[in-house]
């Protein structure tokens, strides 16, 4: 079995930073591209920011100099450092990647349970 397994949210003031991390655990032979999502209440779910395997970006336009993606392949884990926080940026944020659990096996989609970030005065 696999999990994606969240920490990092929390309660944040405006301006303010938080590190997002996301861990791939059990049989792993091979990950591919890993991102981030987020849902807001009433909102549909968006991708935030996603990295491939080979360390290439890309991002959702309101938050392009302010989040940074980044993977430690060798711990499987996922990282989203977030900066200059905006009370627009509260929401439940995900993690979301694609596992081939041994060589030759199917790719196998999977989600993070959610952390939730509220960024408030």
């Amino acid at each position: 079995q696999v999990q994606l397994v969240e920490s990092g949210g929390g309660l944040v003031q405006p301006g303010g930073s938080l590190r997002l991390s996301c861990a791939a655990a059990g049989s792993i032979f091979s990950i591919s591209a890993m991102a981030w999502y987020r849902q807001a209440p009433g909102k549909q779910r968006e991708l935030v920011a996603r990295i491939t395997s080979g360390g290439s970006t890309n991002y959702l336009d309101s938050v392009k100099g302010r989040f940074t993606v980044s993977r430690d392949n060798a711990k499987n884990t996922v990282y989203l450092q977030m900066n200059s926080l905006k009370p627009e940026d509260t929401a439940v944020y995900y993690c979301n990647t694609n596992i081939m659990q041994y060589n030759g096996g199917a790719w196998l989609n999977y989600w993070g349970q959610g952390t939730q970030v509220t960024v408030s005065s």
